[in-house]
């Protein structure tokens, strides 16, 4: 029996040996990718799309999905998360989970040349040191949905790359694998700040307009919110500002003091789930229910009011001067009282307005980032005790002067000049032409020289004068005739003398629009003239470093004279043109310690225009000297008769 047993396990033993030996290992799983990243990992999975109508074989729209991953592998938390995305397939962005656009645009939005994402409502990605490896503290998805151009279904529309936009941080090259493409980005060694990475909060971050909005009082379902604005360009400016922004939960505005919605309307609510929830509420004392309201200041009239009123730096008919000008002037704020919605009810949770937008009449273009939670603003206490009140949390939105592609200036100069009787006008179309002007002007041809007078009357009145001046000029006029420039402001610089020891010009500012501008101002920037600035006789004139270059002046209206007027009709509207506000001054220059400059030549005329913050479209060409032309002309003639004459002794 014992050797029976014994036999069978000798069996059994040789048996699964060669079967042993014949399996194949099976290899290892490989690592996600993830896991051999010590820093902050980004992927970017394509997960389908589906061809969408109109059919066009040119350019097929196709719906897609995609999914953007943020995982904070390192040792440091990463505060205010932002990640560019490279779309370049004229992708049109329909929604985004957890993020917005950091440049404050409002989806659905156009991004097929890449755009920034930031966190919202998880802004901040802790680490897994501090969380125990809690995935859901460390790392974030963002859902994408949206349209693509070109690429056909059996093909991924990739992006270009992603990668980290947080300051300090440097990505390498993005690695493709399948249908996920993904970047390790770690910290840069040679990158020098001045945080400490155990703040709780970011620094504030400087811009060329900041915006705080500060939570002053707090209960379960509501809050109070000051939101000041502060200009920090020397050139920036802002009439008449509307601000806007989107609520993200909800939330609605129930009342304020030092501004007011542009449209009062509680609607939304009223049929929304506001109306469900607050059942009781009397909506008709809500100002405002939209997602995406607009603000407006107050008239100066409303700033000693007990109930719209009485609020610091409010109630200024939306005029933010730049601090060069008047620091005072430099800052707008208001109060809202902010309702919110399950299930944000309780005192802390908070959350601010996202998508910030701030434009004005005829200023600067500014793009607005996301809001960053920066450490409690303090307030002078209002009892008047030498003690400052700080608030329940803060968030700073940094906006920068931007030149959107495609947008025309607002503003537009001509040249002039003592030696030459014709004046070289705007360019044609410099603030934009409407797209239909075809059969009636051209938007192309050059403008016609104008005779000095005809810059006092609006360009539909020019025409006849035009033509005449050119005949006497024996100049040809285009057919169709040049469009308008279009512009509400326009500036005439003259170059009025020019001699051994110094020069000076004459500047002269016109206002084709119905809106007055209260304290005007404008600024040009030579490049090498400036230096030589002696006075200005009718404005305030002083120079102005920008950039660390002193090459600008600045000037506004003399007190009391600092209202450049709106256009007004003529003597007899029936047959008189319309009459632009204008206002005119003399300035004077030293050559003095400016060795080489060449007035005539080009360096008396502006590189630069600025009227209230906005920079001004510049004539291509100067005008010309005759006697320049003949000097030239004689020059050439006797070069010409010198390789006749060399010509002929061979």
């Amino acid at each position: 029996m014992v050797s029976l047993t014994l036999n069978l396990l000798f069996f059994f033993v040789f048996a699964t040996i060669p079967f042993a030996n014949s399996q194949t290992p099976t290899p290892e799983a490989p690592a996600p990718a993830s896991s051999t990243c010590n820093g902050i990992f980004l992927s970017y999975q394509y997960n389908g799309g589906s061809q969408i109508k109109p059919t066009d074989p040119t350019l097929q729209p196709y719906s897609f999905k995609s999914t953007l991953t943020v995982q904070n592998n390192g040792r440091d938390e990463l505060k205010s998360w932002k990640v560019f995305v490279g779309f370049q397939n004229d992708e049109l962005l329909v929604s985004a989970s957890n993020a917005v656009l950091a440049d404050g645009t409002t989806l659905p939005a156009a991004v097929g040349n890449g755009t920034v994402f930031a966190g919202f409502p998880m802004t901040d990605l802790k680490t897994a040191i501090e969380t125990a490896g809690d995935d859901t503290q460390t790392s974030v998805q963002v859902q994408f949905l949206g349209t693509q151009f070109g690429v056909p279904l059996k093909d991924v529309p990739w992006p270009s790359n992603i990668s980290l936009a947080n300051d300090g941080y440097v990505c390498p090259a993005t690695t493709k694998e399948g249908s996920i493409m993904f970047v390790c980005c770690t910290r840069d060694s040679n990158f020098k700040t001045n945080i400490t990475l155990d703040e709780e909060f970011l620094p504030r971050q400087n811009g060329d307009l900041t915006i705080m909005y500060d939570v002053i009082r707090t209960y379960d379902s509501s809050y109070w919110a000051q939101v000041s604005i502060a200009n920090h360009n020397p050139l920036g400016r802002l009439d008449n500002w509307k601000l806007s922004w989107d609520w993200m939960k909800e939330e609605f505005i129930y009342s304020m003091k030092g501004a007011y919605p542009y449209i009062l309307d509680s609607t939304d609510c009223i049929y929304g789930p506001q109306g469900k929830y607050y059942g009781e509420l009397d909506f008709s004392t809500v100002l405002n229910c939209e997602r995406r309201p607009t603000i407006v200041d107050l008239p100066p009239t409303k700033a000693n009011d007990s109930t719209f009123g009485l609020i610091p730096f409010c109630c200024r008919n939306g005029t933010i001067l730049p601090p060069s000008m008047d620091p005072s002037k430099s800052t707008s704020a208001f109060q809202l009282e902010v309702y919110k919605m399950p299930p944000d009810l309780n005192r802390s949770q908070i959350s601010p307005p996202q998508n910030w937008k701030i434009n004005g009449t005829l200023n600067p273009d500014y793009q607005c980032g996301p809001p960053v939670r920066v450490s409690p603003s303090q307030f002078p206490d209002p009892s008047g005790l030498p003690a400052n009140k700080t608030a329940v949390a803060s968030w700073q939105v940094v906006c920068n002067i931007t030149h959107p592609k495609g947008v025309s200036p607002r503003c537009c100069v001509s040249f002039s000049a003592y030696y030459n009787d014709s004046v070289i006008p705007c360019n044609t179309c410099a603030c934009g032409c409407p797209s239909n002007t075809a059969r009636t002007c051209s938007a192309t041809a050059p403008a016609v020289l104008l005779p000095p007078q005809a810059l006092l009357v609006p360009h539909e009145n020019r025409t006849a004068m035009s033509v005449a001046w050119s005949a006497l000029k024996h100049r040809a006029v285009p057919n169709p005739f040049p469009c308008a420039d279009n512009c509400g402001v326009s500036i005439n610089w003259h170059l009025f003398t020019d001699y051994n020891r110094g020069w000076s010009a004459r500047i002269t500012l016109f206002n084709w629009q119905e809106t007055s501008f209260p304290d005007w101002f404008a600024a040009v920037q030579l490049d090498k003239a400036a230096a030589g600035f002696e006075a200005m006789y009718s404005f305030n004139g002083s120079m102005l470093e920008m950039d660390g270059v002193n090459n600008t002046i600045l000037m506004e209206g003399l007190p009391g004279l600092n209202y450049l007027v709106a256009e007004t009709d003529g003597a007899n509207p029936q047959k008189d043109p319309r009459v632009p506000g204008k206002q005119q001054t003399v300035i004077s220059f030293t050559k003095k310690n400016i060795p080489g400059v060449n007035i005539a030549a080009g360096d008396g005329f502006p590189t630069k225009v600025f009227f209230n913050g906005e920079e001004c479209s510049l004539p291509s060409i100067y005008p010309t000297s005759n006697s320049n032309g003949k000097g030239s002309t004689m020059i050439l003639s006797i070069l010409l008769a010198a390789v006749v004459v060399l010509l002929i002794q061979q």
